[in-house]
């Protein structure tokens, strides 16, 4: 991720723009020898981008993090120590380190977060307990719904208390953002 992809104000929601990927595969087996293959996004033409926002708490650390460490020459907010790219290994040593710091004994020993991935589902299922629209999860996280469902519909199950008083309200015409109340009135 390059600073040039990132809209970080100085306060509010911000955006990345993901625009591909990078992954470690060994120097021979790419075309160029770099023991990492430029790769577009994930089923999507080589070229497509997609924006995600990003909360201004992540905006601020992205900020700090910045004026704190600069970016490297290609513009990369995250180098290693002499400017390099961030090897798996290491990102796996700090997550670990991090784990111990953060969580119990109990949790550290369990499977709980156990890969810097687990941050990404984590996300996923916020989003989802947090009431955000599926499809909009789904554009966020870069899958279909039909994905989004498949991985996290574990995350949404017994919610038929929430659902019964979200659509309770929705009847009675309470607590309706203007989105919903003008869908709402459109219909009757």
């Amino acid at each position: 991720m390059s600073k040039a992809d990132c809209t970080l104000p100085e306060s509010g929601w911000g955006q990345l723009l993901l625009n591909g990927s990078s992954p470690r595969v060994g120097s021979r087996w790419t075309d160029d020898g770099q023991s990492h293959e430029k790769r577009g996004l994930k089923r999507r033409a080589r070229s497509a981008t997609r924006p995600v926002p990003i909360p201004p708490v992540l905006v601020q650390l992205l900020r700090e993090h910045i004026e704190e460490f600069g970016v490297a020459p290609d513009g990369r907010l995250f180098q290693a120590a002499e400017g390099g790219l961030i090897l798996t290994k290491e990102t796996a040593e700090v997550w670990k380190e991090a784990r111990k710091l953060v969580l119990t004994p109990e949790q550290v020993a369990s499977p709980f977060a156990d890969v810097p991935y687990s941050a990404r589902h984590t996300a996923v299922s916020g989003w989802l307990t947090a009431g955000v629209d599926k499809a909009e999860v789904a554009r966020r996280a870069g899958h279909s719904i039909a994905v989004l469902l498949r991985f996290y519909a574990k995350v949404i199950s017994d919610r038929e208390e929430h659902s019964n008083a979200l659509i309770e309200r929705f009847l009675n015409g309470e607590d309706l953002d203007e989105g919903v109340r003008g869908g709402r009135q459109a219909q009757t």
